[in-house]
């Protein structure tokens, strides 16, 4: 296990490369950031030219890169170009409110698909397995958009209406009359975590029910419940235990898709997260920071399905690496 972490670590430094050529590379071919202020009549041309010339600008975008990467390899992802503020800075205060989010989705649609997978396997065409089905397929195909909107309208603006007392707030991390108790912190997640979490609950939920219909027809299986142990038993200690390792795949599969939805989500929430910023520099122009962005998220995928892998390895014994 040790040398097959030291492996994928070394795989990593390459694939992290190529991800911060592509991403510079496509980036800095969509425009200058400094094109508005070239046909701005306000702005004069020398003024334009020393800032190409200060930013770099005035270089083709292959030798940027590569006096940027040089920076990066002593840790400086450079300052933004809109604040100057330092872009390592800006991503750290903002990460912990993704990964906070990302992880309480992860959590709760693990919490939920699992035991709802698992008795719609063992009630096969029962009416919980057949409202479990349409539901599934409901929630995979919703546009996180359009399920976040009515998030919205429902639990927030017309329960308010309604004159509920338990309409749930939107927009931001806390109330900012008062609040940012952990409670107000709880009721501002509350939306956006159920938002992000519902397609993988539908797309585990479905992962779970086929993998345990599958193992239950398994002759040891059979065996289990032959020799007469109770079928909780059966069920948890030899159905799932092997229905599990799909889900575990799943799982680092499926991280990619929760931080690549937090970029939806986190807009629509105005939850102050790396979504949140990356959009909001990709509209203002801040290469520096969107690339920036880009190489934490990288990071982060990677490791998390390197962790997936490891999990799976745990989960099953058989499995070696070395």
């Amino acid at each position: 296990m040790t040398n097959f972490i030291i492996r994928r670590i070394l795989q990593m430094i390459p694939l992290l490369f190529l991800v911060t050529f592509v991403s510079f590379g496509l980036i800095n071919l969509g425009g200058s950031p400094l094109a508005s202020l070239e046909i701005n009549p306000r702005v004069r041309p020398e003024d334009v030219a020393r800032l190409k010339e200060f930013y770099g600008y005035d270089q083709p975008w292959t030798t940027r890169y590569f006096t940027w990467l040089g920076n990066l390899l002593r840790g400086d992802f450079g300052n933004s170009q809109v604040n100057g503020r330092d872009v390592t800075g800006l991503i750290l205060d903002v990460m912990p409110n993704t990964l906070l989010l990302s992880g309480l989705s992860l959590l709760l649609a693990f919490v939920i698909a699992l035991p709802v997978g698992i008795i719609s396997a063992v009630k096969r065409n029962s009416l919980f397995d057949r409202i479990t089905t349409v539901l599934s397929v409901a929630g995979f195909s919703v546009p996180t958009v359009w399920f976040g909107l009515l998030a919205i309208i429902l639990f927030s603006v017309k329960f308010r209406e309604w004159g509920l007392p338990f309409a749930l707030p939107v927009g931001g991390t806390k109330d900012q009359r008062g609040g940012g108790d952990l409670l107000d912190r709880a009721e501002h997640l509350i939306l956006p975590v159920i938002v992000l979490a519902i397609p993988e609950i539908a797309s585990w939920t479905r992962y779970i029910r086929s993998s345990m219909l599958e193992v239950i027809r398994q002759d040891y299986v059979r065996t289990a419940d032959a020799k007469g142990l109770r079928q909780r038993v059966v069920l948890m200690r030899h159905a799932f235990r092997n229905a599990l390792l799909p889900l575990v795949t799943l799982i680092g599969l499926s991280i990619p898709g929760l931080f690549g939805g937090a970029f939806i989500v986190e807009n629509i929430f105005a939850w102050p997260g790396m979504g949140r910023m990356a959009v909001e520099s990709i509209q203002r122009n801040d290469h520096t920071v969107v690339i920036g962005i880009t190489l934490f998220f990288a990071l982060l995928i990677i490791l998390g399905n390197l962790i997936a892998d490891i999990l799976y390895a745990i989960s099953d014994p058989r499995i070696r690496y070395d």
